[in-house]
């Protein structure tokens, strides 16, 4: 069996939350990142919480927690290689904190159509969801190079270091983010 490390990537500075730590975001009761850490903790072995900020509030969920080592809020992509670094495992899969509808097998979905790429990634029926990947940590080094150079595009990054989108034939639903006040609002309507 192949061992998987989850990071919860919340370490953004939520500027279309009005600047608010998303991941703490109450959804239906809960931080947005607790709905995600449901989903995520029986697809992996351990969980890590990539933030930079409200450490202890993401630590008393028990996981532990590790924060951006490049300054300024460089986006996920800073999030991934934090993770990728403190990985005990060689494969790590990453799920933004505002996907809390994640489907329960997404990582073995991801692993089982990785073929031989090092990175994966999943593409519903409408667009392509970067975030929501499955990454080798033997990476790390060039995403390093890459975002001292000052690149951000997660996707390309992926795409030029061999990976591949992974169709998911699920509902669009599974993979709607919360993005603005408005997606929150009107998730909690939902079911």
């Amino acid at each position: 069996m192949t061992a998987f490390t989850g990071v919860i990537l919340a370490g953004g500075q939520g500027n279309r939350m009005g600047g608010q730590d998303k991941g703490l975001l109450v959804l239906q009761g809960q931080p947005l990142y607790q709905h995600v850490l449901r989903k995520l903790r029986p697809q992996v072995n351990i969980v890590l919480i990539s933030a930079n900020r409200n450490i202890d509030r993401y630590q008393a969920s028990g996981c532990q927690v590790v924060t951006d080592s490049m300054p300024d809020y460089p986006g996920p992509l800073a999030g991934m290689l934090s993770g990728l670094r403190h990985s005990k495992t060689e494969w790590v899969a990453f799920s933004a904190c505002d996907t809390p509808w994640l489907p329960h097998d997404f990582v073995d979905r991801l692993w089982q159509q990785r073929g031989t790429a090092p990175a994966v990634w999943v593409k519903s029926s409408q667009r392509d969801h970067p975030a929501l990947a499955l990454v080798n940590c033997s990476l790390a080094d060039e995403l390093e190079a890459w975002l001292l150079r000052g690149e951000r595009r997660l996707m390309q990054f992926l795409r030029e270091h061999g990976g591949h989108p992974v169709e998911f034939l699920d509902p669009e639903s599974s993979f709607r983010n919360i993005n603005t006040p408005d997606d929150l609002a009107n998730e909690e309507t939902l079911p």
